[in-house]
């Protein structure tokens, strides 16, 4: 089982607000208790912070939790200041994207929709290289090498042990534009035929003829967690940031607009032909 110190922040984050309100306890109080500022049981409870083993314990106390419910909460108290195996990377990884890989890291279900590239969880080392570096105008090739490599080290959540359930809708536009040339495009969409075969990974194409569809806006990731606790997240991701959608209704429109890809998207066997037709055209 993946563990990620993100998704356990998270879990810990919703358990300590659950349980300050069972307690019938306020914020504010609860912050008299610690000695601290409101703002600090804020950030706590919606996981912008890590609290210490000691703060934990001394809410537990004032919240009145004991036996097995209060060690598991010093558990994850525990796992959620660990550093996840993407902190290696921290050199080139922005803050705000590495929160995305700590919640990839341990989701169970990937539902993406890309329309102008393939995404990253079925690219090639040399496709990853070449479309960073043309994203990343400003980076150094070490850099762009590093990021690069990251990409792929987090393919090990769909090819490795315990691999989550990923199911893609890629834009007909990604399989046109030769990203590192007509040779790596070829390679790359070979390499997409290859994963689409194992019994975790579903992969459609959206054909340019399809018409208008719900997500014109954009490309969007719906990330599930095999534990209740855990909840669903849409990620969203621009040149300087990514935004985190979990409020219900905002999931559900997501998960409407998946459905609707998935379908007026060509099937996968549909996209087995698209795509083999379309390495014949690079030959």
């Amino acid at each position: 089982m993946n563990v990620s110190p993100t998704v356990r922040r998270r879990r810990l984050a919703a358990e300590l607000r659950r349980f300050r309100l069972r307690a019938e306890v306020t914020q504010l109080q609860a912050a008299a208790h610690l000695g601290c500022a409101q703002a600090k049981i804020g950030r706590f409870e919606t996981a912008k912070r890590s609290p210490s083993i000691g703060d934990v314990t001394a809410l537990l106390d004032f919240y009145r939790v004991e036996g097995a419910e209060r060690d598991q909460l010093i558990n994850l108290a525990r796992d959620a200041r660990k550093r996840g195996w993407w902190h290696s990377y921290s050199d080139v990884l922005p803050e705000w994207y590495e929160t995305y890989v700590g919640l990839e890291s341990e989701a169970s279900e990937i539902h993406t929709y890309e329309a102008e590239a393939v995404p990253g969880l079925l690219q090639t080392p040399e496709y990853a290289y070449a479309i960073t570096k043309s994203t990343l105008v400003r980076a150094t090739d070490p850099e762009i090498g590093r990021r690069a490599d990251l990409r792929i080290q987090r393919q090990d959540r769909v090819t490795g042990e315990d691999p989550l359930e990923l199911w893609a809708v890629i834009g007909e536009a990604a399989l046109r534009r030769p990203v590192g040339g007509d040779g790596v495009l070829r390679r790359q969409l070979e390499h997409v035929l290859k994963l689409g075969e194992l019994p975790n990974v579903t992969v459609q194409v959206m054909p340019l003829d399809a018409g208008a569809h719900p997500a014109q806006a954009g490309p969007f990731v719906i990330l599930r967690y095999a534990n209740h606790i855990d909840p669903d997240v849409v990620y969203l991701e621009t040149h300087v940031g990514g935004l985190y959608l979990e409020r219900e209704i905002e999931i559900a429109n997501y998960t409407r607009m998946m459905d609707h890809l998935r379908a007026h998207a060509a099937t996968p066997e549909g996209t087995v032909r698209l795509i083999e037709r379309r390495i014949g055209e690079l030959l």
